[in-house]
């Protein structure tokens, strides 16, 4: 399941998406544990996921480390079994923490879906493939004898789809619909659904496409920003100008290499509200027909290397005006200081996280209130 660039733990969730693929793909044993509730603090959201194959390898990460042992053995059972289950794990109680061998850590109450992987995930694999949003919704208790824990229906522009397995009551997932919606990108939280024979505990899992990042230039400089921002999440694609080199070991994290004019810039740009753009080809010209380009998509974000001087320059060839010009970011990059390529790299993917969390890219410890939104349904 190893994939470039990624670490077992630290896997994006696109990588434990592919690597839900990778596993239906070659027909082999796995399961994926999934975070359904957080009360108080815990490192991973709902929604975070870990691939566990039948040796015990891992993709992704459910906690910062304390829980995947425990969860591991009990992903094995359900690859063994072919059972779905659930788990508490309360952090809060010292003597709970010390059963599981992890101590005080998160201090937290987790819940955490283990399910044995199977071809109902295919749809899901398929559409993120298609870069198309979904809803996946699971039940993950009842008191309704005819609905299972496990039971699962994905929805998909409204629609919804068949996945193999026993799915949900329409009533159950329209109302468990009803009462999350609208759901931030990625977002999950459990629903009580009540019903005439019993109450149904929905987890609600907004699945969204990684966000893509395209990088236009052809220097080293690419190098980093590339790479950080595959860590971060994002698919990256890297634009070379008129000619340039494009094999896969020059920019060896880009997902994607091509060469391209600079005015064709927006044939690359396949789903404008889901797309950064980064400009950094050292070179005036081209980044003026570039960003001259981009302004004309819908692209969210157009990041532009350089001081603003040279972006006075541009300014004065470029008609900005009733262009949304509030998308440029010039100079691109959070002001982290340090002139090291890394860490001109992190200033950059780190303004890129901002502006798609729609954080500010302050300091936490000045931040009121908790690092996370809680979702409530």
């Amino acid at each position: 399941m190893t994939r470039p660039f990624e670490s077992p733990w630290g896997a994006t969730k696109r990588d434990v998406h592919a690597a839900i693929g990778d596993a239906l793909a070659a027909e082999e044993a796995a399961a994926l544990a999934t975070v359904i509730d957080v009360e108080g603090s815990g490192y991973r959201r709902p929604g975070a996921k870990m691939v566990v194959a039948d040796d015990g390898e891992l993709r992704g990460s459910v906690t910062a480390g304390c829980l995947e042992g425990s969860v591991t053995d009990l992903a094995r059972k359900a690859i063994a079994d072919g059972e779905t289950r659930t788990e508490t794990y309360d952090l809060t109680d010292d003597d709970d923490a010390d059963a599981w061998g992890i101590g005080l850590g998160c201090n937290g109450v987790i819940g955490v879906l283990i399910e044995p992987i199977d071809e109902s995930f295919g749809p899901v694999v398929e559409g993120l493939e298609k870069r198309r949003s979904q809803t996946v919704l699971t039940a993950v208790e009842s008191s309704n004898l005819a609905v299972r824990v496990g039971d699962r229906t994905v929805v998909t522009d409204g629609e919804f789809t068949a996945t193999g397995r026993s799915e949900l009551p329409d009533s159950v997932v329209t109302d468990a619909l009803d009462r999350t919606e609208p759901l931030p990108d990625n977002g999950a939280v459990c629903v009580t659904v009540e019903t005439d024979d019993g109450a149904v505990r929905v987890f609600v899992d907004r699945i969204d496409p990684s966000p893509e990042l395209l990088l236009f230039g052809g220097q080293e400089d690419i190098n980093p920003v590339a790479s950080l921002a595959r860590q971060a999440g994002f698919r990256v694609r890297v634009a070379t100008a008129r000619g340039a080199r494009t094999e896969p070991d020059r920019f060896p994290a880009a997902d994607e290499v091509v060469s391209t004019n600079p005015t064709e810039l927006p044939d690359l740009v396949t789903v404008p509200e889901q797309t950064y753009a980064v400009l950094m080809s050292h070179n005036l010209i081209d980044d003026r027909l570039a960003l001259d380009a981009l302004l004309e998509t819908n692209i969210l974000y157009i990041g532009l290397m350089g001081p603003r001087k040279r972006f006075r320059e541009l300014r004065e060839e470029i008609d900005i005006d009733g262009r949304d010009a509030d998308r440029i970011a010039t100079p691109v990059g959070l002001d982290l200081g340090g002139d090291e390529p890394t860490a001109i790299g992190f200033s950059i993917v780190a303004e890129l996280l901002a502006v798609h969390n729609d954080r500010s890219g302050g300091r936490l410890s000045d931040r009121e209130g908790p690092i996370h939104e809680r979702l409530e349904p």
